[in-house]
């Protein structure tokens, strides 16, 4: 292999900030912030936002999602696009004498 191709690896406390879950991984991350380990040693500290720990196809958990809202709000949308269209005064549509019969 070529030198200095690759990024320098170092151990790096994940912090998970949905679950609070920790995990020290080797990476390539750089990060400004130290955390301490289980251990009592001191490592680098990158926040996650998602992880395996939080992730709802890991854990096996469904969040439920607020789709009352989301259907209260289609459904205002719905009702303003409505009165729109009755407030619409229809065409007058012109009718030859040939066509009526």
């Amino acid at each position: 292999m070529r030198k200095d191709t690759h990024p320098n690896t170092q151990l790096v406390i994940f912090h998970d900030n949905g679950s609070g879950a920790e995990f020290l991984i080797e990476s390539g991350v750089q990060t400004k912030e130290i955390g301490k380990w289980k251990d009592g040693k001191e490592y680098p500290l990158f926040h996650v936002e998602i992880s395996s720990a939080s992730h709802p196809f890991y854990t096996g958990e469904r969040n439920i999602v607020d789709s009352a809202g989301r259907v209260q709000k289609f459904n205002a949308r719905r009702e303003k696009t409505e009165e729109k269209k009755s407030a619409i005064k229809p065409k007058k549509v012109r009718v030859k004498k040939e066509d009526i019969k």
